[in-house]
This record gives C-alpha cells, sequence and structure tokens, in this order.
C-alpha cells in the first residue's frame, strides 16, 4: 500500500479517489452492465464503462447490424467502444420496467418502425457512485460535448489512450494518442477545465508503457499535470497482446512520478485476483489495480481468499443470469459472456449455446427457478415467442434425456466389458488378422510403381487385341 505521506490532488465533491482500489477494466462485451454489477457483487470498488460497439448493436441473436452511420468528418473507424461521437445526439431516458438510464439515438438511415439503439446504459442505484466512464476521443471539444452528456450520472470519465486496435488507432484514439502527446494533453486539459467545475467528477486516463522507459517518463510527467486525478498503465507496449507477459520493469518510475504530482496510479496487466492485486500493489507501491481477462472468465476473481475466494462457475453463470435478466440485457450480449463464463465442453453449455432466448438458456442449464422472470424479459425484448412456449417443455425433456443417457452410458459399459472378455479369450489377435486382411486387398493403384506399369501395359495389350479378335469373330 502507499504511504500517507505522499501528495494527493484534491478530489471533485462528486468524485472517488481511486487510491486503494481493484477495479473492472473497460472490455469489450465483457463491460456491459450485467458485468460490472457482476463484479460489484464479488467486491469490485470500481467499475469501468464498457467498450461499446460504435455505430452497430448485437441483436437478440447475437449478430451484428449496422444501426447508424457515422459523419463523414468523424475521426473514428467503427469499433467497439463509446466514442464521443456516438453519445452525441442521443436522447437520455429512464427505463421505468429496469430502472436503468439509457442513451439511444435512431439509424441515421432507418426506414419505418425502426426502433432507437441503445448507445450506453447504466443502473443508476446499483452502480452510478462507483462507474466510471470510459471514452474513445481525438478532439478536446467533442470530449467536453460528449462528456456532458453522462457526467451528471456517473462517478468519473476516464479517457482510453491504450486500445491498441485499429478501430481506435485509425481514427487518432486509443494508443494512437500516445504518439500525439500534445492531443493527448489538451483533452484532458479541456475535460478538467469544463466537465470538474460543472459536474464535481474527476478525469482520468488509461495508457500503455512505451517501449523507451524515457519517452514513458516523459509523457507520464504531462499527463499528470493536466489536473487528472488518476492514471491507470497498461503493462504492456501497444504492439503486444494479452497473451504475451506484462512487462513491470517501468512501474516503479511511473508511479514515482504520478506521486510526486499526488496523481493516484493503478497498473493493469495480467492481475488475476484480489490478493495478488495487495501483492502487486505493495511490491510496486501502486494505489491500485485493474483487472481484466481473469474477471471475464470468472467475476469472484474480485473476492478475496478470506471472504471466500473464487467461486464455483454454476454459482457465478447463475448470478450473471440473474443480473441480466433484472436489466432486460440484449440476449446476444449475455449468451456471449455465458460463453466466456461456463469452463471447459460442460454439457449444459450444449443446450446454452443452441438457446434463442433467455427462457431456453434457463430450460439448458436447468434454472426452473428463473423461468417465470425470463419469459417476462423474452417478452419485453420481443424475443421469438415460439422459443417460449418450447421452454418448459424442454426442462422436462432435458431431465428425460440425462436419464435416458445414464442408462445408455451403463448398457456400453457392460457390453463393453463383455467384447474384452471375449477378445482376450480369443487370444486377441483379431484385429491384426483384420489389418493382414486388407493389406491383400489394396487397389492396384496402391502396389507401387511396378504394379501399376505393369498394369497400364496389359490394359494397352488388351485394347490391341480387340479389333483382331472382331476380325477373327466375322471371318
Amino acid at each position: 500500500m502507499t504511504s500517507e505521506a505522499v501528495p494527493h490532488v484534491p478530489i471533485p465533491p462528486r468524485g472517488v479517489d481511486y487510491r486503494n482500489k481493484l477495479v473492472l477494466a473497460p472490455m469489450v462485451r465483457s463491460g456491459e452492465l450485467p458485468s460490472r454489477l457482476l463484479a460489484l457483487q464479488y467486491g469490485a470498488d470500481l467499475v469501468w464503462g464498457e467498450l461499446m460497439r460504435d455505430g452497430i448493436q448485437d441483436d437478440v441473436q447475437g449478430e451484428i447490424q449496422h444501426t447508424w452511420q457515422r459523419p463523414a468528418n468523424h475521426c473514428s473507424h467503427a469499433g467497439p467502444e463509446t466514442i464521443d461521437q456516438s453519445m452525441i445526439g442521443t436522447t437520455r431516458r429512464v427505463n421505468e420496467r429496469t430502472g436503468c438510464i439509457e442513451w439511444s439515438r435512431l439509424p441515421s438511415n432507418s426506414g419505418e418502425n425502426v426502433k432507437p439503439s441503445i448507445i450506453f446504459r447504466m443502473h443508476p442505484e446499483r452502480e452510478g457512485s462507483k462507474l466510471i466512464y470510459q471514452m474513445g476521443t481525438c478532439k478536446p471539444e467533442r470530449a467536453v460535448e460528449a462528456a456532458r452528456i453522462v457526467a451528471a450520472d456517473v462517478a468519473g470519465i476516464d479517457v482510453n489512450a491504450g486500445c491498441p486496435k485499429s478501430f481506435s488507432t485509425d481514427g487518432g484514439m486509443g494508443a494512437a494518442l500516445l504518439k500525439t502527446p500534445d492531443k493527448l494533453v489538451a483533452i484532458l486539459e479541456a475535460l478538467v477545465a469544463n466537465i470538474v467545475p460543472e459536474f464535481g467528477i474527476g478525469i482520468s486516463v488509461k495508457i500503455r508503457i512505451l517501449k523507451d522507459p524515457k519517452a514513458t517518463e516523459a509523457l507520464v510527467r504531462r499527463l499528470v499535470c493536466t489536473g487528472i486525478i488518476g492514471l491507470t498503465v497498461h503493462c504492456r507496449t501497444t504492439p503486444m497482446r494479452p497473451r504475451e507477459r506484462a512487462i513491470r520493469d517501468q512501474l516503479p518510475m511511473i508511479r514515482a512520478v504520478c506521486h510526486e504530482a499526488g496523481v493516484a496510479c493503478l497498473m493493469n496487466g495480467d492481475v488475476t485476483s484480489r490478493d495478488q492485486a495487495l501483492e502487486l500493489m505493495a511490491e510496486y507501491g501502486v494505489d491500485g489495480a485493474m483487472i481484466a481477462t481473469a474477471a471475464e472468465k470468472n467475476s469472484s476473481c474480485f473476492r478475496s481468499k478470506a471472504d471466500g475466494g473464487r467461486a464455483e462457475w454454476s454459482e457465478v453463470v447463475e448470478s450473471y443470469l440473474r443480473h441480466a435478466i433484472d436489466v432486460g440485457n440484449k440476449f446476444g450480449n449475455t449468451k456471449y459472456l455465458l460463453a466466456q463464463l461456463v469452463p471447459g465442453r460442460h454439457a449444459e453449455a450444449v443446450g446454452m449455446f443452441r438457446g434463442h432466448s433467455y427462457a431456453d438458456v434457463c430450460a439448458a442449464l436447468g434454472y426452473a427457478h428463473l423461468m417465470d422472470k425470463a419469459r417476462e424479459v423474452d417478452e419485453a425484448l420481443e424475443i421469438d415467442p415460439v422459443s417460449l412456449r418450447k421452454a418448459k417443455e424442454e426442462l422436462e425433456r432435458q431431465k428425460r434425456q440425462r436419464k435416458a443417457e445414464a442408462n445408455e452410458a451403463r448398457r456400453l459399459q457392460g457390453a463393453n466389458a463383455n467384447a474384452n472378455a471375449s477378445a482376450a479369450a480369443a487370444g486377441g489377435n483379431m484385429a491384426e488378422a483384420r489389418s493382414s486382411d486388407q493389406q491383400h486387398k489394396r487397389n492396384l493403384s496402391e502396389r507401387g510403381p511396378a504394379a501399376s506399369a505393369a498394369a497400364a501395359t496389359a490394359a494397352v495389350a488388351t485394347t490391341e487385341a480387340l479389333p483382331q479378335k472382331a476380325a477373327a469373330i466375322a471371318a
């Protein structure tokens, strides 16, 4: 843990202090509302808003459909993050059924009877005071305009300067901002100057390390002077991918620079649990840690061993499904996350993947106690009603099938035992005999070049002899 002697920048009245926090990272698909609520349930101190798709939306079947076209002068290509232009022009409304706040807009090329696409959603009571909204941006004025739309409902605004994907970097956002530090500094200064006094929340930034430690230090020194309250560093360079081990050599230097300015420093990269995070925080002197991949696989990683540690996947899956049903999450996103949470090739997952509705999923997983709520959310989301009628029948069919499979397994086990006994009694040479017999029945083409040549010669000789035989018969 960090020392109390380290200077602290003032935290705005509605803002949150990032110190001594273990937080959920912003992730594509895995950072949407139910995932954030699940992380908070298991002990996450803060959650970062999801990297949402710009201009596309998952439909109820989990497929992708275009929902609006970006203005020609926009700085970003389509990508899975909440970018500034996505939010500008949205309408804020409270969903009375779920209690969520939703920002939505109509597709620019929509026809009749087209519903608005939800760009961002959050639950004010269950996460509002712990939600940090991350945006992708490449222009100071646009960043301020987009931030004003959500600032009254979140606990902080974070600028994404670390995403390495082309949908961000091609538009000058994400990790591309690491190459344009003047622009990044201008964005942060604009947000601090406008959003902090108006809404009373803090501004932060998430970056990656640069290959040259001196370049990283120079960048961080500029960033901490912009008025931000926190800096998260992903301990990988832009070209590196999650499968590559995080590089923490620069972390002590980054932490020292942050602390000189009184800015909280959080680490990200290969953090897998609360207990490990606390050890890393003590080792490197950073103020907090951010978990990404481990939380995607099992959000109970936020729970310490003393409080129970990691939960079984079945418990986590049921908790996630409850959250998804409660907030009416897009079914495609729910199905994707369930696939991440169910490890291996469990039989339950097979039926779940075939499902087309919440009722189907509950039937496949045997969650009869959630069936009524599943039907309600399916109806609210206008998911295929045929699936709803069949869901209850599917529960009974699954029970019968499991019983039949168990009986068949016992029968086969007995049959195999008898077959093995017979084979042993016969000397165990039946397979060898069959193999030897097959060798004598090979096709002519498989018997080598000499055999093939002989066959070809015989065929030619036969062809040449046919006219002679025909003439003899005619005579």
